[in-house]
């Protein structure tokens, strides 16, 4: 299917190279009339000039260098805390500038991600609300804070607080 989609196209531009020279001697209303720009004619009349009919087939625009792509080991450091720890764009972007002094942009870390069809995790892997309240005693914070200036004896007091995160119930001892 893409060889006769290719021979089409060759057939296309040679019939509109022979449409300017022998129809209308005149290479801008031919391109006004076919929709394409005169650049576009010249580049495929020397293309035909030099190679011939062969010349005339549809090339990569693919450039020869790209000055901007990101490395491959910086795509490795990215993969690796996609798949190890599940980390975001951002946060990859955040460990990579504060570990390793590699700044990449969020949105460059997200089109890698989905280039390589990582950029959704399983849903076993995603994040997930913690809607349900942990059993109580499970998690307890504590504070000191230690009083001064109490009308008494010379004795030092510090006054404990311990607030249970579950049942909000708070016990306080001095």
């Amino acid at each position: 299917m893409f060889v006769q989609e290719a021979v089409r196209h060759q057939r296309w531009r040679l019939g509109i190279l022979r449409h300017a020279e022998e129809v209308t001697h005149n290479v801008a209303k031919t391109c006004r009339y076919f929709g394409i720009s005169r650049t576009a004619y010249y580049r495929w009349l020397e293309r035909y000039q030099k190679e011939g009919e062969e010349g005339l087939f549809a090339r990569s625009s693919r450039p020869k260098h790209s000055p901007r792509v990101t490395e491959p080991d910086v795509i490795a450091k990215i993969i690796y805390l996609r798949q190890t720890y599940h980390f975001g764009p951002w946060k990859i972007m955040v460990y990579l500038e504060r570990y390793h002094d590699i700044h990449v942009g969020r949105s460059g870390i997200w089109r890698i991600l989905k280039k390589l069809q990582i950029n959704r995790l399983p849903s076993n892997q995603r994040y997930k609300s913690h809607l349900e309240k942990p059993q109580p005693g499970h998690r307890i914070q504590v504070d000191v804070k230690f009083l001064e200036n109490i009308p008494g004896p010379k004795k030092r007091y510090d006054q404990y607080t311990a607030i249970d995160d579950c049942t909000r119930l708070r016990v306080m001892k001095i």
